[in-house]
């Protein structure tokens, strides 16, 4: 069994999640990787390793409970327990006013964003509470906080991930389980391109940040290390790492 912290990750091989596990394996952690696509899983697995980590990838869409429930019990028997879990797979969904939104829109952004953080949680938390020990950390947005035009449904799925960290929190902390959330601005990610394809309009929308300019991942993993490892009487909270975004 590792002697070093072992991390799961869910949405590991693309954007924030790639960048936590980088982090955590630079840290020497034992780091599980999940995705959907295998060959960038096993390659993301083999860097970990040149870095000095312990690595494996787990294949699993965390929209699937089946799958989930086994990313959760093939970690454990690999390396005896979780000690952080962080929540990081989500989808942006398709920009449009509410009047022009769907029940498939609606299903494909809450089935990856909430349901994929509820089932993540669900599996998690029961093998942490069961060791008595445990952090998750979930990764929600500015969005979650705030509104945003044509973006109802990637915001509506932001507020319920941080409804579902405040709760599960007063439930796990009687068995010595911290859960907390991070919720990134923009960041310089595929997903910000995605949602903002204008240059014009993605420079106006980083115009409106105080540091005038985008986040990188590499600085939201630093966040999520620091509640997920370190922050110890934390539980329960959203650290917002926006730039500025919020503060006024």
């Amino acid at each position: 069994m590792s002697t070093q912290p072992v991390v799961l990750i869910t949405g590991a091989l693309t954007g924030i999640g790639r960048a936590t596990a980088l982090a955590y394996a630079r840290d020497k952690a034992s780091v599980v990787v999940a995705g959907r696509r295998d060959e960038a899983g096993r390659a993301l697995a083999d860097e970990l390793r040149a870095l000095g980590a312990q690595a494996e990838y787990i294949r699993a869409d965390v929209s699937k409970e089946d799958d989930v429930r086994a990313l959760v019990e093939r970690a454990i028997e690999r390396f005896g327990r979780i000690d952080i879990a962080v929540n990081s797979a989500g989808v942006e969904g398709e920009a449009g006013p509410v009047t022009e939104q769907t029940p498939e829109r609606y299903a494909a952004v809450f089935d990856a964003n909430v349901l994929g953080t509820l089932l993540a949680m669900k599996h998690e938390l029961r093998a942490m509470t069961a060791q008595g020990s445990g952090s998750i950390v979930n990764v929600s947005s500015t969005m979650g906080s705030r509104g945003a035009p044509n973006a109802a449904l990637y915001v509506a799925s932001k507020h319920a991930v941080e409804g579902l960290t405040k709760s599960a929190a007063l439930e796990a902390a009687p068995f010595g389980v911290r859960v907390n959330a991070v919720a990134p601005g923009p960041i310089q990610t595929a997903m910000l391109d995605r949602f903002m394809p204008d240059p014009a309009r993605k420079a106006a929308a980083l115009a409106g940040v105080p540091l005038k300019r985008a986040g990188n991942p590499e600085e939201i993993a630093d966040a999520i290390r620091f509640v997920g490892s370190e922050a110890s009487f934390m539980t329960g909270e959203i650290l917002r790492v926006n730039g500025g975004r919020t503060a006024a």
